[in-house]
């Protein structure tokens, strides 16, 4: 599996579109975590106000709540983290690297394994990166220090990184499904904002559906189970009650999505003539 893994970091260190695609999801993740201080001193200076509520004294970068704040921020850009991977994928599939790869002696077990060692690593990356981010605002912008509230709630890192490897192994199989990496970004960059979502949406507050079985039913599909481990946390600044935790059941339906991910994976590879 090392020697697996270092054939990927051979791929990709000196492949331009990596490089970019990284450069681009760290700079929305700095935006995301940078931007928001900035983003509520330009409403002020609008004169913007809340039921005059200054703008600027909204706890959002307060731990231990910034955790949940800044994770869920994130989360949007979880899909360059994706276009990441099909890239890969098919870049091996167009040229017939993964062929290679198997005349060479490595097993279709090692090349999977690789992926996934990939896909962590990017996702290990992507959760240092907002761990660090949150954790400078957070110095400098809460009213509320100490060991005990700064390292409160990580549990919404955690969930961060797990969403990451499940997305980016969905886009895996999508990518050796479809084989073309544009049709695969466009597929997955629709699916996950608009063609679950907006069903999502209807089933859960459309007056014939909320009532009945719908809304129990949409907590399973893919895309909403992911979305389910870090909720919406900005209602809690007007007052509205809001999901804190990770939900056990979005974790353990998202689990099975990932095993299914997976054993699909793994059943097309296998299936494949790749010799």
């Amino acid at each position: 599996m090392i020697r697996a893994l270092k054939l990927e970091w051979l791929k990709i260190k000196n492949y331009r579109v990596f490089w970019i695609l990284i450069s681009m999801y760290l700079l929305a993740l700095l935006i995301i975590a940078s931007g928001g201080a900035l983003f509520l001193q330009w409403l002020k200076s609008e004169g913007a106000d809340f039921n005059g509520i200054d703008p600027t004294i909204l706890p959002i970068f307060d731990f231990p709540d910034i955790w949940q704040n800044i994770t869920y921020l994130g989360s949007f850009a979880k899909v360059f983290v994706a276009f990441i991977v099909i890239i890969s994928v098919n870049n091996d599939l167009t040229y017939n690297t993964l062929r290679q790869n198997i005349i060479d002696g490595i097993s279709k077990k090692e090349y999977l394994a690789s992926k996934m060692m990939m896909i962590i690593v990017l996702a290990a990356i992507s959760t240092l990166f907002v761990f660090l981010s949150g954790l400078i605002n957070g110095l400098f912008y809460s009213h509320v220090l100490g060991v005990d509230v700064i390292f409160d709630k990580m549990q919404f890192l955690f969930a961060y990184f797990y969403e990451i490897i499940v997305y980016c192994t969905l886009a895996f199989l999508l990518s050796l499904i479809i084989k073309k990496s544009g049709f695969v970004i466009v597929a997955l960059f629709l699916y996950t904002f608009m063609f679950e979502p907006i069903p999502v949406a209807i089933f859960e507050n459309a007056p014939y559906f909320k009532d009945g079985i719908m809304p129990q039913v949409v907590q399973f599909f893919p895309i909403k189970a992911l979305n389910n481990l870090i909720t919406v946390p900005f209602g809690r600044y007007v007052f509205r009650e809001i999901q804190d935790y990770i939900s056990i059941k979005s974790f353990v339906i998202s689990l099975g999505w990932f095993v299914f991910y997976l054993g699909s994976i793994s059943f097309i590879l296998n299936k494949r003539d790749l010799k």
